[in-house]
Formats: structure tokens, sequence, C-alpha cells
């Protein structure tokens, strides 16, 4: 029997997983994957969009939110595989997928190993290459700052770079509830996803197979996935849609979630339709 509602515990593998189940049963169905250091919950304006025409499904990604962290080592694999075991005790296919960093290159190797159980991608503010050096220092060094300092001047630098600088005077609710989302996770599982997300793989080889409508959209201040990688994956993804949300950094559906909506609505309405014409 199909539970609905916000925070339904589902135990998969004896892992504990959250999730929220909005809308008709019969309705195409959409999954929201967040990104990292956050949870289900940054997806909840998308929710309340969509639940009237969809059946919206997010859920926390183990080690986040109210999921449990299990005792397997952290990948994009693990992860991705989380999700089919989900989606497989929902008795789910012919899927949406909407993903947001994090969530992104989860979707993206998703849709690299099970191509068949997914219809559509929307991919906000992620990228498809795999760490440069750099990146993985700058992750190593964000593991012993979390250690030696806390999770609390973490969260701190952290929403440095995740807003735009506009937003730190009109969504100062959204940036409270993000920096409560980072704080709330343990050491350990902020550790062992900054070092799942540096070990993982590139996707960018495998984008020009994808074979499913896919909208990419990026907040035009985005300093963590700026709009020149979101240009990189719309020019290797076929007949790919690209739309800029204005007003927002690296959290675009929250910052500017009406012209966020308004993008998500118009894509899956046309998808619905098989109207592929996109403007």
């Amino acid at each position: 029997m199909r539970l609905t509602g916000r925070n339904i515990e589902l135990t998969i593998d004896n892992l504990i997983v959250n999730y929220d189940d909005e809308g008709d049963e019969k309705a195409p169905v959409i999954i929201f994957i967040h990104g990292f250091p956050l949870n289900k919950s940054m997806w909840d304006m998308q929710v309340d969009a969509l639940k009237d025409t969809y059946r919206v499904i997010a859920y926390d990604i183990r080690g986040h939110g109210n999921s449990d962290a299990g005792d397997a080592k952290f990948s994009i694999d693990l992860f991705v595989n989380d999700l089919i075991c989900l989606m497989e005790a929902l008795e789910l296919d012919n899927v949406m997928l909407c993903s947001l960093s994090m969530g992104g290159y989860i979707a993206l190797r998703a849709i690299e190993n099970y191509p068949e159980l997914f219809s559509a991608l929307i991919l906000s503010d992620t990228q498809c290459t795999a760490d440069t050096p750099e990146g993985i220092e700058k992750r190593l060094k964000a593991i012993e700052s979390i250690k030696e300092s806390g999770v609390e001047e973490y969260a701190d630098e952290s929403i440095k770079n995740l807003f735009a600088a506009e937003s730190f005077t009109t969504r100062i609710k959204e940036i409270a509830a993000v920096k409560n989302m980072i704080v709330e996770m343990s050491v350990e599982s902020l550790s062992n996803t900054l070092l799942a997300l540096s070990r993982r793989a590139e996707t960018y080889g495998k984008l020009q197979n994808i074979k499913m409508p896919v909208l990419i959209m990026v907040g035009s201040e985005d300093k963590i996935t700026p709009l020149s990688t979101a240009q990189v994956m719309h020019e290797r993804i076929p007949d790919s849609f690209l739309k800029v949300i204005a007003h927002a950094g690296h959290l675009a559906n929250l910052e500017n979630p009406s012209v966020f909506n308004h993008h998500l609505k118009k894509f899956l309405h046309r998808f619905a339709k098989k109207q592929f014409h996109y403007s």
C-alpha cells in the first residue's frame, strides 16, 4: 500500500530512507535529488508547485536529512544504487529526475547505467566532470576543517559560495534554512560525502548517449558550477535545453523559485504532451 505525505520512513536493506510522496498515484512521476550538504526539504517549493499535476517524490540521500548513513563506503555509485532500490521498493519506472549539484552527479550516473528506467532529466547547477587535483585538495582541506573547527564554521563558509550576493538581503529565510540543513549533518556524513565527491568519475564521455528530453538550468551568479559548465553539458547532450536563472547562485531553485518553477513546469508540460520544441 502506498503511503503519502511528508517524512515517510521506509527500510531498504536495513537502511532507513526518509522521503516525501505527494500527488496522484496515476500521475507521471518525478523524483527530486538534492545537493550537498542539504536534504530533501530544499525542494519543498517545487514539490508544492507540482503535486497537483504530478506524483512528486523527494528523498534524503543516505547520511543526509533523516536517512540513515549505513556502514557502506559513500560513493556516487552507492547513491545511485540507493535511488534504484527506492524506486524498486515503490515499484516505479518511467521516472523523470530533477537534480541539483550532487544530485546531478547521481542522476547522470543513474541514467548512464539504467536508461530504461527514466524518461526525462532536469539538471540544475551541476557538472559532468570529475574533480580536478585542486578540487580534490579543497575537499580534503574541508574535511580537516570540519574535524578541527566543527560543522558550524563549515556551514558559514559554505553559504558564502552557495548563494548569490543579493540573496543575502532578499533570501534571508532560505539562507537560514540551508545553514540549518548543514549544521544538522554529522561530521562523519559530511566527511564521507566530501570524499565520495572527490573520487567521483566523470560522466562527460557518455552525455551524447542520452536519448531523452533534458533541461539544464543554472543560476546566473553560480560560482561553483557557472554558466560555462552548464554550456558544456548543453552542447554535449543532444536536443537539450539551457535556461539561465537570474538573481540566483548555486541554489537557483531556492533563490529564484518563481522563474525556476516556470521553466520546470513548462518543460514537464511540453514533455508530457510530447511537444519537444521548448523556448
